[in-house]
C-alpha cells in the first residue's frame, strides 16, 4: 500500500513592514515593503455609480451646449454663449477660458458640433484636475499621524472619517478617532457608531467640553496606545464663526506643541451642493486650520459638481477622494480623467 502523502508544511509568515509611509488610495499600500501588483478596480462599476452621481451636473451642462451649437459656426458671439454656459455651470472663469480659448484654436470659423465640444470641455478640465488629483499619504515615522478633519456642518465630516477609518483598518492599520464636534451629540454618537463598525476606539467626552483638550487628551491616549493613526472631527458652526475660528486655531496650537509637525494632515470636507460658497469655505478653513487637502462630498445630489474644477483651479490643493453615496465604499480615490469625462458626458 503506498505511504499516505504528508500534509505540506506551512508557508513562513511574510515579514511585517517596518514604519514608513503609506498610501491610501482603494486600499493601504505600505511602501516599507514590496507590493504585490493590484488587482484591477472595479473600474467600470466606480465610473458608472459617479457618472450617475454626476448625472444632473453633466445633463444640465451638456444639454446647455447642445442648445448653443445647434447648426453654428464657431464665431465669437457663440464662444461668448458656450463661456456663459461653463460660468453657470460652476466650472469657473479659469477653465472657461481654457476650454473656450482651446477651442477657438482648432475649430474657429468652422462648423462644429456639440460632442466635438464636450470632448474638448473633458481635456481641458482634465488638464485642471491632473495637479490635484493625488493619492493621500501617511507618514507613520510619527506616530500618531494626526488627521485633522474640518469642515462645515453637514458636509460629511463624521461619515467622511468613518468611512476614512475603515480604509485604514482594512489596511491593517490601527485607528483611534476623537469626536471633536462636541456641540453636537449626534455627531458624537455617530462617531462611536463607527467606531464600532471598524473597531477603533473613540474618544470623546461630554457635550459642550472644550475640543482643543479633547485632542490633547486623544493625542496621549493614542501616543500610549501605538496607534498609527489619529482622525480627529472637528465642529463647523459657520454662524458663529469667530468662535468657530478660534476653536480651530487652539486645537492646531494644543497639537503642535504635542508633535511640532502635527496635525500631519489636515482634511477639509465641501459639500458639492454648496457651489460657488464652497470656494469661500475652502479659503476660510485655509487660512484657520491648514488645510492640505480636500474630500468632496455629495457629488450625487446636486447639479454643481462643476465646483470642484473652480476650487482646483483657484486653491490647487490635492483633492484625495469623492463621494457620491452613503456606503463605506462610496468613498474613493479622485481621478481627473474619470471626473472629466463623466461631468462632460464623454463614454
Amino acid at each position: 500500500m503506498a505511504p499516505e502523502p504528508q500534509p505540506l508544511p506551512p508557508p513562513a509568515p511574510e515579514p511585517k513592514a517596518a514604519p514608513g509611509k503609506v498610501t491610501v488610495t482603494k486600499k493601504v499600500e505600505q511602501k516599507a515593503e514590496p507590493q504585490k501588483a493590484p488587482e484591477p478596480a472595479p473600474r467600470r462599476s466606480w465610473f458608472q455609480r459617479m457618472k450617475d452621481g454626476l448625472a444632473r451636473s453633466s445633463k444640465e451642462l451638456t444639454g446647455n451646449i447642445a442648445g448653443v451649437f445647434t447648426k453654428r459656426k464657431l464665431d465669437e458671439e457663440t464662444l461668448q454663449d458656450l463661456e456663459d454656459v461653463l460660468i453657470r455651470a460652476d466650472l469657473g472663469m479659469e477653465t472657461a477660458l481654457r476650454v473656450t480659448d482651446a477651442l477657438a484654436a482648432s475649430r474657429y470659423g468652422k462648423d462644429v458640433s456639440d460632442t466635438e465640444v464636450r470632448a474638448i470641455m473633458a481635456a481641458e478640465v482634465e488638464k485642471v484636475l491632473t495637479h490635484v488629483a493625488m493619492p493621500l499619504e501617511l507618514d507613520l515615522s510619527h506616530k500618531p499621524h494626526v488627521i485633522l478633519v474640518v469642515g462645515v456642518n453637514g458636509t460629511g465630516k463624521t461619515t467622511t472619517i468613518g468611512k476614512l477609518a475603515a480604509k485604514l483598518t482594512d489596511g491593517g492599520l490601527s485607528v483611534m478617532l476623537a469626536a471633536g464636534d462636541t456641540f453636537r451629540a449626534a455627531a458624537i454618537e455617530q462617531l462611536k457608531i463607527w467606531g464600532e463598525r471598524t473597531k477603533s476606539p473613540v474618544i470623546a467626552s461630554k457635550l459642550g467640553a472644550d475640543a482643543a483638550g479633547l485632542a490633547y487628551d486623544a493625542f496621549e491616549r493614542a501616543k500610549e496606545a501605538g496607534s498609527d493613526v489619529l482622525i480627529i472631527d472637528t465642529a463647523g458652526r459657520l454662524q458663529n464663526k469667530t468662535e468657530l475660528m478660534a476653536e480651530l486655531e487652539k486645537i492646531v496650537r494644543v497639537l503642535g506643541k504635542l508633535d511640532p509637525e502635527a496635525p500631519h494632515t489636515v482634511l477639509q470636507t465641501v459639500d458639492a451642493t454648496t457651489g460657488q460658497n464652497a470656494l469661500n469655505q475652502v479659503e476660510i478653513f485655509r487660512n484657520v486650520a491648514g488645510v492640505n487637502g480636500l474630500v468632496m462630498t455629495k457629488l450625487d445630489g446636486t447639479a454643481r459638481g462643476g465646483i470642484l474644477v473652480a476650487i482646483a483651479a483657484k486653491h490647487k490643493l490635492p483633492v484625495y477622494f469623492i463621494g457620491v453615496g452613503e456606503q463605506v465604499d462610496d468613498l474613493e480615490p479622485f481621478s481627473a480623467s474619470e471626473f472629466a469625462r463623466a461631468i462632460a458626458g464623454v463614454a
